[in-house]
């Protein structure tokens, strides 16, 4: 008799030859996908990309921070850079107004400012990796309001009021008359020579197609804006991008009538719009290009702009707000996070930025806690937590940034036939290395219970030897092998309405950096200033700790610590009336994280 330990021995020795004789005889071990080579340094997860790595990705919206619903010194803000946002669109503070907008920065007629904390975000920002878009809105009381009598100093009210409001001193007044429009150009135009050589693109206004336009919406008011405008601000900043439209849909009729009025076809850098595929409801993000919604086609929009006499042949298309909401009827998280994706990636295959809104709500807006990437600040233990989109829109952002579509790779289904037939789409990477995205492009109902077909997939022209496959939702990869005898066929592969990637295993060769630290504080103690942090993953090994004396001081390292260290004393301080800011870095051997937010005790 065996014993037991032996015996297994003995079986596995025998699996084990068998496998070799089936490979020998060129079988493979076609699973749920197909099984493939094995190898020691193979992860089964995706590495995320941080923002420092990406030059050309996808976009957020955000509020600049403020307290109190949306601190700096909360875990979020940094959450842009780890999962790689390499765009943003800021300024729209939700429904009212952002420190960036005109009823902030001239509070008192022909007097300008930006508090230094704003200064300090732009600039976290920019060193952090992200290129920058602001919106130049609303209104101001001081020249915009139907009074008879203005105002002589105005004091925002942020989260205080949305649209529609037609209060008398309400910043959704625009300005129309030639004072108005004059000195709202002043505005942009101290705007632009600010943020020189920081912020790159100006967007005027922001949705002037609906009730952000008192009292009613007009296209040729709006393009006379335009108009005027975009010549001050290239000319406090020659390199700077304008952007057109901010249009809330895809409104042809508008754009034309705007347009028309404008006759400035020639300075227009980008033109914009918002997509939010039936508002309130759930519907997939494909089907806005269908021909039901002919009238809402984002296509349809871009081809009668790019037609449209004495347009730029070099101009571009931002849909810079997107989003299905899980609150929506018919709708939940689960399908957002299929969503996401599918509409992040039909974009960038025709050619058009999409920036997502938003990173986090602040909940003392209209929109209360539905519309973040994380949860806004509820007084809820999941304050500031991830909701499960955010893990799908930071593997959409690590896998297709800096891509350009291929249209000769050409992604087809065989056997299995699935209606609506799936989409397929290539890019290609800085490299020239192929990302294949496919999904089922179909009505995703709440639950997540749809089950995926298998097919097998035919992919021409990718240059893929060896094939992973990434599930887009939770980055999980997958080796795969290409049918014995081909090196275009996948067999079996899973098919729903989720996105699933196909790359060559050479593509993911990114290393990983670690994640921002964050929720850094300072309290004053009798030997110096206490600095607290929070580190969080990609292997961090050390801490650096920078310090700036005074508002516009040079930041330099003044402790390394090991990454297991969350807090530093600092004794050497001055003790001066300048105010003293911190910030701390992650540091590994791959490379360092992005900053935190930055701590200033002010006297």
């Amino acid at each position: 008799m065996i014993h037991s330990y032996n015996a297994r021995r003995v079986v596995s020795h025998v699996v084990a030859l068998f496998a070799i004789f089936l490979l020998a005889l060129g079988f493979t071990t076609a699973a749920h996908p197909q099984s493939a080579r094995t190898s020691k340094k193979f992860q089964n997860y995706l590495v995320p990309r941080r923002s420092i790595q990406i030059h050309d990705g996808f976009g957020i919206n955000s509020d600049l921070p403020r307290d109190p619903y949306v601190p700096w010194n909360r875990w979020w803000w940094t959450r842009i850079f780890d999962a790689g946002i390499s765009f943003i669109r800021i300024g729209q503070y939700e429904n009212s107004s952002d420190p960036t907008s005109w009823d902030w920065v001239e509070r008192k007629r022909g007097e300008y400012s930006i508090a230094q904390e704003v200064d300090d975000q732009i600039d976290s920002l920019v060193e952090n990796g992200v290129h920058i878009e602001i919106q130049l809105l609303y209104g101001n009381p001081l020249y915009t309001s139907p009074a008879g009598r203005a105002p002589q100093t105005v004091t925002p009210a942020p989260g205080g009021f949305h649209n529609p409001d037609r209060s008398l001193y309400s910043v959704f007044w625009p300005p129309k008359t030639p004072e108005q429009i004059q000195a709202f150009s002043n505005y942009a135009r101290w705007m632009a020579n600010h943020f020189r050589g920081r912020a790159q693109y100006y967007e005027i206004w922001n949705e002037p197609n609906i009730d952000y336009w008192n009292p009613a919406p007009s296209p040729e008011e709006y393009g006379r804006l335009f108009k005027a405008v975009a010549p001050a601000i290239r000319a406090a900043d020659p390199s700077a991008k304008i952007i057109f439209g901010g249009l809330a849909g895809a409104d042809r009729k508008f754009a034309k009538r705007a347009l028309d009025a404008c006759a400035c076809g020639e300075g227009i850098d980008v033109f914009a719009y918002h997509i939010y595929p039936d508002y309130g409801q759930n519907l997939n993000p494909e089907a806005m290009d269908d021909e039901r919604h002919t009238s809402e086609s984002p296509k349809a929009l871009r081809d009668m702009v790019r037609n449209y006499p004495g347009i730029r042949k070099d101009l571009v298309f931002w849909n810079d707000e997107f989003n299905s909401i899980p609150s929506w009827q018919g709708s939940d998280e689960s399908v957002q996070t299929k969503y996401l994706p599918r509409g992040l990636i039909a974009d960038r295959a025709a050619g058009v930025r999409t920036f997502v809104w938003l990173i986090v709500g602040a909940t003392d807006g209209n929109e209360s806690d539905d519309f973040g990437m994380l949860h806004g600040l509820m007084f809820r233990p999941e304050d500031f937590t991830p909701r499960p989109v955010f893990a799908a829109l930071r593997n959409t952002i690590t896998l297709f940034s800096d891509t350009k579509f291929d249209p000769a790779i050409e992604v087809h289904s065989e056997g299995a036939t699935t209606s609506p037939a799936l989409l397929g789409y290539g890019f290609r990477s800085p490299k020239n290395r192929a990302i294949i995205a496919y999904w089922l492009p179909v009505l995703s109902k709440a639950g997540d219970r749809s089950a995926a077909a298998n097919v097998n997939l035919r992919i021409s022209d990718s240059g893929i030897e060896h094939p992973v496959l990434v599930d887009v939702t939770s980055g999980e990869r997958t080796p795969l092998s290409w049918k014995p005898g081909t090196t275009d066929t996948l067999e079996r592969m899973p098919l729903f309405d989720g996105l699933m990637a196909i790359a060559d295993e050479s593509y993911f060769d990114w290393t990983e950096l670690p994640e921002a630290a964050s929720e850094l504080t300072l309290a004053k103690e009798p030997e110096g200033l206490r600095l607290a942090w929070k580190m969080h993953a990609g292997n961090p090994e050390s801490v650096s700790v920078e310090r700036r004396i005074g508002e516009h001081g040079q930041w330099r390292s003044v402790a390394i610590l090991p990454a297991a260290e969350t807090s530093f004393l600092d004794e050497q301080v001055s003790h001066d009336k300048r105010p003293v800011s911190y910030r701390v870095l992650a540091e590994n051997a791959a490379g360092h994280s992005a900053y935190s937010n930055v701590a200033t005790l002010r006297e």
